[in-house]
């Protein structure tokens, strides 16, 4: 029975990476440190562990999509990432991507359950 789990474990973490990008960018309209970030998505149902997050901002930040600025005037310093306009205009695109992906995919598994009812 442990294979099932492990190959769904294994589906449902593929379909997640799919989703990480646009879900990062669509928290970043503002301002956020890494762990305020990981929090947001974690309470919205989107966890992220700060292993994959970390790594992804900086490649982010390289592909011009977001910028980082280093607040230090708290006690504990802290690096907070946002959206360039370049960035804005990206996700603005990938959202539009996901939407029709997601009516696509709604129609294709309508039409799957109809076909399972004909069976």
């Amino acid at each position: 029975m442990g294979g099932k789990t492990d190959i769904l474990d294994s589906l449902t973490l593929e379909l997640r990476r799919g989703t990480i990008v646009l879900s990062v960018l669509s928290q970043l309209d503002t301002p956020k440190y890494g762990y305020a970030l990981v929090q947001s998505m974690e309470k919205r149902g989107a966890g992220i562990e700060p292993g994959t997050l970390y790594p992804l901002l900086r490649r982010l930040e390289k592909q011009g999509l977001l910028v980082s600025e280093w607040e230090t005037e708290s006690a504990k310093p802290r690096k907070y990432y946002r959206r360039t306009p370049f960035g804005d205009g990206i996700y603005l695109r990938l959202r539009e991507q996901w939407e029709q992906l997601v009516q696509n995919m709604e129609q294709l598994l309508k039409e799957g359950v109809q076909h399972e009812k004909t069976i």
